[in-house]
């Protein structure tokens, strides 16, 4: 039940965080260097600005931009750096002007425009490496961690100006699509700049960290969210190969499980049926497992009557002690035990008096 209500609360952070603003900065360090810090203000700016000479703008062009980098408050977020950086080159590149403009709607259509010139070698990695990021942000909002993860892999914190945005997002896709190795090493090295990152990203971190560590393989849960990452797919559209390659290996997962179970049933089965049924006698003054009927080999032990009931306060006594030197089930055997042989002692007693015997002794 922890673990669900873990995974429900871990969900939930995610939505408010992939629904907010990049807000305040984490006031909480984990006393480890960070392999990663953010890009100063200033400094991105200038390289955006000197990106967009690269291009040989006109003055107007040169202007928007000089407009668009005013009022940028200190300190800015990543997400404040990130759209005015995009921003920037929207003003100077078709492919991210209709990029920018992807990204601030909603998806609409099953299939999305590929983006084969985010993958050109030539440009710069200023330009490729930021805007890959901003088109992989956006997936993650629609679901599609497939293509997230192909935008962000290769990536790298030194390469783009929001690199906790960077980081989380690439431990959301993985966390989706149940990479645990992967997912692990991004929430590591982004809880090493925790200082540094949105509390949220910090919270979400540590919930995910906590939820991949105690995932097994083949387990229940494990099937249950490769079951929902198939319906996720299915419900963009997605039935092809990858999605019928799941479907057969939740399928097989299944089986396993359900082979395990009737083999530990059969094996308490039959380890059930050989306490309770031995073929050979027990030996002497050993306490054995299971419970039995309460039968004995009846004995001819003479005509007395009342023989094996014992006065009450005596009885109960030796109750007693059995419960303290034996198990609880033996007191139930034995209970069973006196009970009949108070019945077929008072029906021997019924009978003899029937017959005329025992008088007047």
């Amino acid at each position: 039940m922890r673990r669900a209500i873990g995974v429900l609360q871990m969900v939930a952070w995610t939505a408010v965080v992939l629904a907010a603003p990049a807000g305040a900065q984490s006031p909480v360090a984990l006393g480890q260097p960070a392999t990663w810090r953010q890009p100063q203000p200033a400094q991105v700016k200038a390289e955006a600005l000197a990106w967009l000479e690269s291009k040989k703008v006109d003055a107007a062009t040169r202007a928007k931009a000089e407009t668009l980098w005013t009022g940028l408050p200190s300190p800015a977020t990543e997400d404040e750096l990130l759209a005015r950086l995009a921003g920037t080159f929207a003003l100077a590149d078709a492919g991210a002007a209709k990029l920018v403009s992807l990204c601030a709607e909603a998806r609409r259509p099953l299939t999305i425009p590929d983006q084969p010139w985010l993958r050109d070698q030539s440009a710069p990695t200023l330009f490729t490496a930021n805007l890959r990021l901003l088109y992989a942000r956006w997936l993650v909002h629609e679901s599609l961690f497939d293509e997230a993860q192909e935008q962000l892999s290769g990536l790298t914190p030194g390469a783009v100006v929001a690199p906790a945005s960077l980081l989380f997002y690439q431990s959301v896709v993985d966390h989706a699509l149940l990479n645990t190795e992967s997912g692990l090493k991004s929430i590591e090295e982004l809880l090493g700049g925790a200082e540094a990152s949105p509390r949220r990203y910090v919270a979400v971190a540590r919930l995910m960290q906590e939820d991949l560590k105690g995932l097994q393989e083949d387990s229940l849960d494990h099937i249950a969210r490769r079951m929902d990452d198939i319906r996720r797919r299915l419900a963009l559209g997605r039935a092809g190969p990858k999605v019928r390659s799941e479907e057969d290996g939740v399928i097989k997962s299944l089986d396993k499980i359900i082979k395990k179970i009737e083999d530990q049933q059969q094996r308490q089965a039959s380890g059930g049926a050989a306490s309770v049924r031995s073929s050979s006698p027990a030996p002497d003054s050993l306490p054995l497992s299971g419970k039995g009927p309460g039968n004995v080999t009846k004995k001819d032990i003479g005509a007395g009557s009342g023989w094996g009931n014992l006065p009450p306060k005596e009885r109960e006594e030796a109750m007693q002690q059995i419960g303290r030197d034996f198990p609880s089930h033996y007191r139930d055997v034995i209970e069973q035990y006196f009970r009949r042989l108070a019945t077929e002692g008072n029906g021997r007693e019924e009978g003899r008096e029937e017959r005329g015997e025992g008088r007047g002794k």
